[in-house]
């Protein structure tokens, strides 16, 4: 009598079980690595924007008014705000300013960084 080797039909099914879990844990990692690279390259431009914003009142060489501002602030295609917001402090020669980056439009918009500097009077 010969004798037949191979696998069995709970073997295979077994196999590819695994082979299947592998896969959705592998697809998972990736769309998190992606997810982290996004969200690090929107960080970067955000950092990007509201250094120009602070750097551009300095350069104004004056004392900035008090209140708040939006900015547009294009990067790499993409359009991102940034509010600038002025308040005074106990100190009358100097100011606090703050640059809130934000992504997206409307009330469901992200904010993504928000730098704060103390300018003074030149």
């Amino acid at each position: 009598m010969k004798r037949w080797r191979g696998f069995t039909l709970i073997e295979v099914l077994v196999a590819l079980g695994v082979v299947a879990l592998t896969l959705t844990a592998g697809l998972q990692a990736t769309g998190a690595l992606t997810r982290n690279a996004e969200r690090q390259t929107d960080q970067w431009l955000a950092q990007m924007c509201a250094e120009n914003v602070l750097t551009a009142l300095r350069l104004q060489r004056q004392l900035p008014g008090t209140g708040d501002s939006e900015v547009v602030c294009e990067q790499v295609g993409r359009a991102l705000r940034v509010r600038v917001s002025v308040s005074p402090t106990p100190n009358p020669n100097f100011r606090r300013v703050d640059a809130t980056v934000l992504q997206g439009g409307g009330d469901d918009a992200v904010r993504l960084l928000t730098l704060s500097t103390i300018q003074g009077r030149y």
